[in-house]
Formats: structure tokens, sequence, C-alpha cells
């Protein structure tokens, strides 16, 4: 619901940043628009922009505000600050105020999406939107970013929901990356470790043959 719930004054392109209201917990956000997405988007923005402007002509193009927004500013609700990124393709009765205008896409309509696009992917695993944010928070840490920034971009109220994703830190082997151009350092150090495998092993029979036993091993001529 917090996609599909964005209105154009929670995006700022120059900070390249939205802000999520009303999210998980109750509470508002800050996380960031990703840099590719922003041209997109701002295609898009023209295109509901221009539907907007066509709304009024034609006597509509109000939207529902949240909370007693809707009294203390009634002319907000025609604003396009306030209009949703996401707007239904049809005009339509709210129960709540009993006004004809246009409402944000239905949350099935974005898991259809993402339901086509995983199968697209040839995904084999199940995905939903929930799984973004997870995908999400652990690209985050396995990248480095600390585990108060993700809690911070995730909305969590305590650190240890965030630490559930950190299950993929533990493995054993995660994060460790053979690329070719490291082969060469690779073998610098296993000769580096041969060579001082070796001169352990020649210093023990040094101090061997300086013993009194190894002394006898001499006079015995085996060596």
């Amino acid at each position: 619901m917090e996609c599909v719930r964005l209105r154009v004054k929670d995006i700022d392109f120059a900070l390249a940043q939205i802000t999520v209201r009303d999210g998980k917990g109750g509470k508002d956000r800050v996380t960031m628009l990703p840099l590719n997405l922003s041209e997109p988007l701002r295609r898009h923005l023209s295109r509901i922009k221009a539907q907007h402007e066509q709304d009024l002509e034609d006597g509509f193009g109000t939207v529902h505000l949240p909370f007693a927004l809707s009294r203390k500013s009634p002319n907000a609700a025609r604003e396009w600050a306030w209009q949703y990124v996401f707007p239904s393709s049809r005009i339509a009765v709210d129960p709540r105020s009993g006004k004809r205008q246009r409402h944000h896409v239905a949350e099935g309509i974005l898991q259809s999406a993402i339901k086509k696009a995983v199968d697209a992917s040839g995904t084999v695993k199940r995905a939903n939107c929930h799984s973004l944010r997870h995908s999400f928070a652990t690209h985050l840490l396995t990248k480095g970013y600390d585990i108060r920034t993700v809690q911070e971009l995730l909305g969590h109220k305590d650190v240890s929901t965030t630490m559930i994703h950190t299950h993929v830190l533990n493995r054993p082997g995660i994060g460790v990356k053979c690329y070719p151009q490291q082969r060469s350092a690779s073998r610098l150090s296993l000769h580096i470790g041969e060579a001082a495998l070796m001169k352990v092993t020649q210093l023990k029979r040094e101090h061997y043959l300086k013993s009194a036993w190894g002394k006898r091993y001499i006079k015995t001529g085996f060596t």
C-alpha cells in the first residue's frame, strides 16, 4: 500500500528521495529514489498531470485527503501536489465522501504486475511485493551498509527486526568472491605460505641436529 498511496508531493527529484507517509508502524520515513528510474517517473507524471488537468476541465479532479486536511484546506483536494502518483484508470464514487473522484490503483493490480515480472524473469522462487523489502535490505547489508541505516530506510522501530535480514551474513562463504584478476595475488600468497613452511622445517631440522640426539644421529652417518 505504501507504493500505490504515494502522492506527487512526496517525490523529490532534486534530492533523489521519496517520503513514505503513514508507512510501516504508522510512521513517515524517507527512502531513496533510484536514479535510473528518475526520468521514466518524470515522463509518467507528465502523463498523469495531463490527465488531472483534463479531469479538472470535466468538473472532477479532486482526490481523497488524509485525516482532517479536507476540512482545513478543502481546495487542496484539487491541487496537483496532492494527486496520487499511480491513480486509477477510472473515476468512481468515494464511499467516504460520496464524491466522484479518482482514487489510487488497486493493490491487486500492483501484485499482478509483480507476479508477471517475476514470471518473465524466470525466477523460480516465490516472490511478492513484500519480498522487495527483504531483497532491498539484504542487498544493502551485503554491500556493507550499517544496520542502523537499513533500519531507518525500512522504517523499523526496533533494530532487532532489521537484524532478521542479517542471516545472509552468517552463511559460510557469503560475500567471498574470487575474481580472475585476484588469482595472481592468490598464487603469490600460496608461494609465500610454502616458503614459510620450508623455512620453519629447516629451522626445526637445524635445532634437532644441535641437540644430543641430533649429534648421535650425525655420528651414525645418516646425514
